[in-house]
């Protein structure tokens, strides 16, 4: 079956796109129930909409935490 997952399934706050894919919750609840031409069509605005994802974790990493524990110090 034709799919845009990438296996990082994390939808962004802001634009309400997944952060690997650049679908919406629902696109991607709805997936499985769509026809090969709707996926397509759908698979060909993903790319520009991946543009749009704020690209920075949204929350904090252990790697982070550390550096600003060891700063702290």
């Amino acid at each position: 079956m034709l799919t845009p997952c990438i296996l990082i399934c994390s939808i962004d706050d802001i634009t309400g796109y997944c952060f690997g894919c650049g679908r919406t919750a629902a696109e991607i609840g709805a997936w499985m129930s769509y026809s090969d031409d709707e996926r397509r069509k759908l698979m060909d605005v993903l790319p520009e909409r991946l543009t749009k994802v704020e690209r920075k974790p949204r929350r904090e990493t252990r790697r982070q935490r550390l550096a600003k524990e060891r700063n702290a110090v």
